[in-house]
């Protein structure tokens, strides 16, 4: 048998192993949440369909309504008439489907550089997204977060390296439907994309009013009352919560500490504006993502596990600048080490250990792991500088080289080299 068929049948055996592994961890692990938010989603519509007012109702015997801006209704709208299986498969499969592209995305510019197989690099991507937790719960619940990252990643690592008229728009849609990634504008703000900016902005304020102008009632509702109703979106102090308000309301339950949150919040947004500024710089565009899903997360007075699907880039791109660091070098092992413990917590299920108990300090160290993986991949992912042109998407287009700090590079994904030395550069380098 040819060396080459023998290494395909053994990579396809490690693959079914794994995915074996990976179906009996989940089936001890995983919770089952039964499309939880996708019920909540429905049964809101359906009773706004039928003359009930869209931010008045709560999923039988819970306290959950829907929270999203009238623009996401909007969009939701034709679930009100798929039959309940439908609904569900639909949204397994996009979540599915949107996952495989954006982890293609970021894996196949390591399997490249490394010689890996990339159907291999793939499939073993797959699986273990398959473990991680806020994956897992992502598609448990029914909800939303891979699909806004999706439409995130189109636009900053597609659109905009590629100096699209549209690049912006999709980060604008995605605020529209929920205000949280509305830090994707800041962050073109911030790095001095303006027109991708300001068409962002273009984009959130135009679906806003048009939602305005079909539901003004649920509007009106929904900028008045249900935004600032924070007890819609439950209770801060649970142990889901992986944000800084989260880490304040467990040390004080009944007073979380606005002030105290709000200075937590500007030091974090000042340390993420540095980082960003630093990415954006070196033409990092693929980091410049990473960080700000990470910072989204930390600043969100809410931040329930499953929205910490935004920290994925970030942990696929420590596993990059390792494996970029040259083979004898300390960089690769601590890089390796600090994706592989990082991963490692996020598929255990730690934060639930202390779900009933989250005092003293075993307890607070132990109820907001979470929260210290985010501070730790906004402050020590590196920040990598353009290499030659390879394929891939446009922002991690080229293999990545270390230089002499020994720090991973990646090709500069939106500028334009003089007309003799453009060969020498690549094309480019969470509330309920």
């Amino acid at each position: 048998m040819a060396q080459g068929a023998r290494r395909t049948i053994a990579q396809v055996v490690a693959v079914v192993v794994l995915a074996v592994a990976v179906a009996a961890f989940l089936r001890e692990e995983a919770v089952r949440h039964e499309f939880f938010d996708l019920k909540v989603y429905q049964g809101a519509l359906t009773w706004w369909v039928h003359g009930g007012e869209i931010y008045d109702f709560l999923k039988p015997g819970s306290p959950y309504g829907f929270t999203y801006p009238p623009f996401a209704a909007l969009v939701m709208l034709p679930m009100v008439w798929l039959p309940w299986h439908v609904a569900t498969t639909v949204s397994l499969v996009a979540t599915v489907v949107v996952s495989t592209v954006v982890i293609w995305w970021l894996v196949d510019p390591i399997a490249r550089r490394c010689g890996w197989t990339r159907w291999f690099a793939l499939a073993v991507a797959l699986c273990l997204a398959a473990a991680y937790e806020p994956m897992r719960e992502t598609v448990s619940f029914g909800q939303v977060n891979m699909l806004l990252l999706f439409v995130v990643a189109v636009d900053l690592l597609w659109l905009l390296p590629a100096g699209s008229r549209w690049a912006g728009a999709g980060v604008g849609l995605a605020t529209a439907t929920k205000l949280t990634p509305g830090i994707f504008i800041v962050y073109l703000l911030v790095t001095g994309r303006w027109r991708a900016a300001f068409t962002a902005m273009g984009a959130a304020v135009g679906a806003t009013l048009l939602a305005g102008a079909l539901f003004p009632n649920a509007s009106r509702e929904f900028w008045t009352s249900a935004l600032w109703n924070t007890d819609r979106v439950g209770e801060l102090a649970f142990v889901s919560n992986q944000s800084l308000r989260g880490v304040l309301a467990r040390l004080d339950p009944a007073h979380p500490g606005t002030v105290a949150w709000l200075v937590l919040v500007l030091a974090t947004l000042a340390g993420w504006v540095w980082r960003s500024r630093a990415a954006s710089a070196a033409g990092d565009e693929t980091t410049g993502l990473a960080l700000t899903g990470v910072a989204m997360c930390l600043v969100s007075p809410v931040t329930w596990v499953h929205h910490l699907v935004w920290l994925l880039p970030a942990l696929i791109l420590l596993v990059d600048n390792g494996m970029a660091a040259p083979a004898r070098s300390r960089r690769r092992p601590i890089l390796l080490a600090a994706a592989t413990i990082g991963y490692a917590f996020l598929i255990s299920r730690i934060v639930w250990r202390f779900d009933e108990d989250f005092g003293g300090v075993t307890g607070f160290l132990g109820s907001n792991t979470y929260v210290w993986i985010s501070l730790g991949l906004l402050l020590g992912l590196p920040v990598r500088r353009p290499a030659a042109p390879a394929g891939g998407p446009p922002a991690q287009r080229g293999s990545s080289r270390v230089e002499t700090g020994g720090v991973a590079q990646l090709p500069q994904p939106h500028r334009v080299a003089p007309a003799g030395q453009r060969h020498r550069i690549g094309a480019l380098g969470a509330v309920r």
